[in-house]
């Protein structure tokens, strides 16, 4: 069962790696894993030292060496080594997008600017859509392409030459474990403030004004997804406890499996 085991996991390894070579070519694939690795063993290694479910194992390519890492995986998407770089990477991006994102809705809601869901129209004054759209394409296509190209080379995230990019020299391990964290908490808010828009129509700094008048009548749970919202509590706060008791029960590995693969 072992040897068939072996060549399974080798048959799916090969059929992996032709796959992405077709794309990028395999040198550049795994470049920016040893980057990776290269700059793990240059000690600039980052440990976060605590798990995210305190009883519970993380998985074990998961070992605290990446900012921000505190071993929440569920879907075990970082599982291929090669790929991990590129979703760490991807983290930071949208991380950033969505920093410089949430710190643009509050500054034009605070000064009273257009709301931002009214902004996109409101700049537009005599261009049309059409050329906004080509020329943001233009634009982002080459700033991604020379960002990706840095990336597979360097194994670092920059901009345009710049790998990493740190104009003012605050690259340090904890500025980066800092960014991951600001990041996530950004990514968090643009979503609650989409959707808060989408269930009440309102802005952030209106609901806040709203709830804050009336903190009990106008809330989360008094809204139109307040049922949901509830369920949604009582699940997230049900399933660890479940998962944490069915491995002290159980017998064998003691990593944290919340979904079987």
């Amino acid at each position: 069962r072992t040897s068939c085991s072996s060549l399974t996991d080798t048959h799916q390894g090969i059929m992996a790696s032709i796959t992405r070579a077709s794309f990028f070519g395999l040198n550049a694939v795994r470049a920016p894993a040893a980057k990776m690795k290269a700059r793990k063993h240059q000690g600039f290694v980052v440990r976060a030292g605590t798990h995210w479910l305190p009883g519970t194992q993380p998985p074990p390519y998961l070992d605290g060496t990446m900012a921000g890492d505190y071993g929440f995986d569920p879907l075990r998407l970082g599982a291929n080594h090669e790929t991990l770089p590129y979703l760490q990477e991807a983290e930071l991006m949208n991380g950033r997008w969505a920093m410089h994102a949430t710190a643009g809705i509050l500054f034009t809601d605070a000064v009273g600017l257009p709301k931002w869901w009214e902004a996109g129209e409101a700049a537009l004054g005599d261009w049309n859509l059409q050329t906004l759209v080509a020329c943001q394409v233009v634009i982002m296509a080459f700033l991604e392409a020379a960002r990706i190209r840095g990336f597979m080379t360097t194994g670092q995230s920059g901009v345009i030459g710049n790998f990493p990019f740190d104009p003012t020299g605050q690259d340090s391990p904890e500025m980066r474990v800092k960014e991951v964290k600001n990041g996530r908490l950004a990514m968090m808010s643009f979503l609650g403030m989409v959707s808060q828009y989408a269930v009440t129509g309102t802005s952030p700094l209106e609901g806040l004004k709203a709830h804050m008048a009336n903190p009990s009548g106008v809330n989360i749970f008094t809204s139109s997804v307040g049922n949901e919202m509830v369920a949604a509590i009582i699940f997230a706060s049900i399933a660890p406890c479940y998962f944490v008791l069915k491995e002290q029960i159980e017998e064998g590995d003691d990593e944290f499996r919340p979904i079987p693969w």
